[in-house]
């Protein structure tokens, strides 16, 4: 993709991310996100670029086991916990209720 498609799909998926940190429910970091799949309550996992790639082969395998649309972040974990509006590095997100966010343009891409 281009420059522009990456920003451009960056700054939306950031809003959208915003939103859903006041409205909805999320698991925020690795653990909690696999905890929630298990569990069946993972509506959409956003993963970070730079996440191992052990780590990222595990969650995208449990979403497939879930059904679970899976969005790979344009940017490294800061920048995913900065666009979330938290202060520090996180991997992988997991929506469980995204709230007031309208994420289903995401999900039918995947």
């Amino acid at each position: 993709m281009s420059d522009k498609k990456i920003k451009n799909n960056l700054d939306n998926l950031g809003n959208k991310l915003r939103l859903v940190i006041k409205s909805g429910k999320f698991s925020l970091g690795y653990n909690t996100t696999i905890k929630s799949l298990r569990e069946g309550k993972c509506k959409f996992i956003v993963i970070a670029n730079n996440c191992t790639s052990t780590r990222r082969l595990e969650l995208e395998y449990y979403a497939m086991l879930n059904k679970c649309p899976v969005n790979h972040f344009y940017g490294n974990n800061s920048d995913l916990g900065i666009s979330c509006g938290k202060a520090f590095r996180c991997s992988c997100i997991g929506i469980i209720d995204p709230g007031d966010a309208d994420i289903s343009n995401f999900i039918n891409k995947n």
